[in-house]
């Protein structure tokens, strides 16, 4: 058995409250091993090229990559199984391999629906809900417009949907992304027979919960506070759960 190590990999942003409440929630994770996070983009040196080369100087062999991502339907999940050496063809032409030859490398599953996950957000519908039996929540995510990533998308969101419906006990749950677009379609649809309670499946607050889906919104009477994933103290318990999964998956412990 090689020395275990952690590399947790979100999107990145320009926004430097995003970055911290990622390293916020990472620095939070109780993981019994050396832990780095990196990101895709927008955050000079900490990419996953530098994650993976400070581990190594740490002796870790034996790498658990966690997605910080809140679906398997995304693009970058591709990016990152490339980018890893574990798969992925659909950005291959773009960027290079960052794993050497030693290293040993589990990817983890995205956020999707885990159990956790749907606690995370059965407390973000349940501080805006009043009277459940009167209520619809319409969950919204990003989305995609490429086939395979949307329909993954879309059986996750699916997914979230049966589940809070059956712990909170809304009249109607219903999904919308803003790729493709259908929010205004799902709201107005809710909106003539519920009160509409909508929570945004977005990792932190930022461009796409401040603007881009309010605006979808606006002149329609719903519950929103834009209020995402982080911060939240579930979070954290996710990273340790998938880490132990994938460890468990390959040592049996």
């Amino acid at each position: 058995m090689g020395k275990r190590g952690v590399l947790v990999i979100a999107h990145g942003s320009k926004n430097k409250d995003w970055v911290h409440l990622v390293d916020r929630a990472v620095s939070q994770a109780a993981v019994d091993a050396p832990l780095a996070t990196s990101f895709l983009e927008y955050v000079p040196g900490r990419s996953v090229v530098q994650g993976i080369a400070a581990l190594k100087q740490l002796g870790v062999t034996d790498l658990a990559a966690v997605p910080l991502f809140v679906s398997s339907g995304s693009t970058h999940i591709e990016e990152i199984r490339h980018l890893l050496g574990v798969g992925g063809e659909f950005h291959k032409v773009m960027i290079q391999q960052a794993v050497p030859g030693d290293l040993v490398v589990r990817l983890c599953p995205a956020m999707d629906d885990h159990p956790l996950i749907v606690e995370v957000l059965a407390e973000r519908a349940g501080s805006l809900s009043t009277q459940p039996a009167e209520e619809a929540l319409l969950l919204v995510g990003h989305g995609s417009d490429q086939i395979g990533f949307q329909e993954r998308w879309q059986s996750m969101m699916e997914s979230l949907a049966r589940q809070l419906q059956a712990k909170l006990g809304f009249a109607a749950v219903a999904c919308a992304t803003l790729l493709p677009d259908n929010v205004r379609q799902q709201l107005l649809a809710l909106s003539t027979r519920y009160r509409v309670l909508v929570v945004p499946l977005f990792l932190s607050e930022g461009t796409f919960t401040r603007n881009k889906l309010p605006k979808r919104l606006s002149g329609a009477e719903v519950v929103y506070t834009g209020q995402a994933y982080l911060p939240s103290p579930l979070i954290p318990h996710w990273i340790e759960a998938v880490v132990r999964e994938a460890w468990a998956d390959k040592y049996g412990q």
